[in-house]
């Protein structure tokens, strides 16, 4: 009972917390479904009970908070049905739809005690990210961007971004480092974390350090060696993708999954199921440009032989014709035509040896004069409406125009025109 204090009634903190108990639970009898995000599970394994802290966003702002209990046995029974339906368990970053019972606590105050959680909920929270990072990669025209980037006749400088103990990433480099044409690709890894919440400004991170030095790599890999489909969630993510988009040189996927391609997969240059594949797609590279070398070699090797076995027969018929000196002339005849022969097969093959490396030079000499160094030497790009602008006659006042420099894009209006004769 309160007390009074002269003239003041006076509850105790126990009384006004017993009353808010009652309220709330005469108020709040059953059950609620609710969605919130899952901040972070609280699993502790000691005891088995999680203590999720629950929040919703607006905007990317935290608009309501709450802390939650989940029972070991309700866990348990709920983490499973996660690895039935979704392919991995429980964890925190997603959205879900649970319901759960609302008490107050005198001791550990207000929560929610959450008795079951939809699997099938959360999946269709991740299509929707997904749909909703397509469309606007689309609207901003950057959806093919990466795609439409030259690739490298030999790709010999990729850059790794993966877990160096992945395993899709130890195949990958079986393939590429074991390849019986003694094909040699230089490879450097850049350490990312390949899934949950942090995986997503990991990879982004290693991104810009590659851009950094682009000029030292021909591309760049993601390699991730599978898992399931919450998982694959961060590579929904607009800003992953938009950065695999907009990236200066090709960027190729082999994340280990066979179903629901993710959005960082349909913007890359090239997305592989596995990275073994996407060993093997870039080995194929280097049979494009070296089997073609070595038929041709083989075509005039064996048109030269023909022409000699030609010459031969046309010998040996004016040898029987003739006389025995006759014949002595021919045979040092026939000699000289086969050491003229050997010289010649020999010179084919210098001839092959010396136009593949002029090859190779030119497309060092190609690389050389990419825009992106260009850009570093202060020159900009103009593009109105993704077309680039070499005359004033494309652009008119109002328009938005897209300049790219070095390190990125600015956005600009044109308000005047005055073209070289001052018009």
């Amino acid at each position: 009972m309160p007390e009074q204090v002269q003239d003041k009634t006076v509850f105790t903190l126990l009384e006004v917390s017993r009353s808010i108990q009652k309220t709330i639970a005469e108020r709040y009898k059953r059950l609620y479904w609710i969605k919130a995000e899952m901040n972070k599970l609280n699993h502790y394994t000691h005891s088995g009970h999680c203590y999720p802290e629950l929040v919703e966003k607006t905007e990317g702002k935290i608009v309501a908070e709450m802390r939650s209990i989940l029972w070991k046995m309700d866990y348990q029974r709920i983490n499973k049905q996660f690895l039935e339906v979704l392919g991995e368990p429980l964890r925190e970053g997603i959205t879900i739809l649970f319901q759960a019972g609302i008490s107050y606590d005198p001791l550990y105050g207000f929560s929610l005690k959450i008795v079951d959680i939809d699997p099938t909920f959360v999946l269709g929270e991740l299509e929707k990210e997904k749909r909703e990072s397509i469309l606007k990669l689309q609207r901003e025209g950057l959806f093919d961007a990466n795609k439409r980037l030259p690739f490298p006749t030999v790709p010999k400088r990729l850059a790794i971004i993966s877990v160096e103990t992945s395993k899709g990433l130890s195949d990958f480099y079986k393939i590429i480092h074991g390849n019986p044409w003694g094909y040699t690709l230089e490879t450097t890894l850049f350490p990312a974390l390949l899934q949950g919440d942090k995986s997503v400004l990991s990879i982004i991170k290693q991104l810009e350090a590659i851009a950094e030095k682009m000029e030292d790599y021909d591309a760049v890999a993601i390699i991730r060696g599978g898992g399931g489909e919450v998982g694959l969630t961060s590579y929904n993510n607009y800003l992953l993708a938009k950065a695999i988009a907009i990236f200066p040189i090709p960027v190729l996927t082999g994340i280990g999954h066979s179903t629901n391609e993710t959005v960082s997969e349909m913007v890359a240059y090239k997305n592989a199921i596995t990275p073994s594949e996407l060993a093997d797609f870039l080995l194929q590279k280097f049979h494009n440009f070296a089997i073609p070398l070595d038929q041709a070699q083989d075509r005039i090797v064996r048109s030269v032989r023909r022409t000699f076995d030609e010459e031969h027969m046309k010998l040996q018929h004016s040898v029987s014709a003739i006389s025995w000196n006759g014949k002595t002339v021919l045979m040092k005849e026939k000699s000289r035509l086969a050491a003229e022969e050997y010289q010649l097969i020999r010179h084919s093959r210098q001839q092959f040896r010396e136009t593949k490396f002029q090859l190779q030079h030119l497309e060092r000499m190609l690389g050389i004069v990419n825009p992106i160094h260009l850009l570093k030497r202060g020159f900009s790009i103009v593009r109105h409406d993704g077309v680039s602008v070499r005359q004033i006659s494309q652009v008119n006042l109002g328009d938005t125009l897209d300049i790219q420099v070095e390190d990125g894009h600015i956005k600009t209006q044109v308000i005047a025109k005055e073209s070289n004769d001052g018009k």
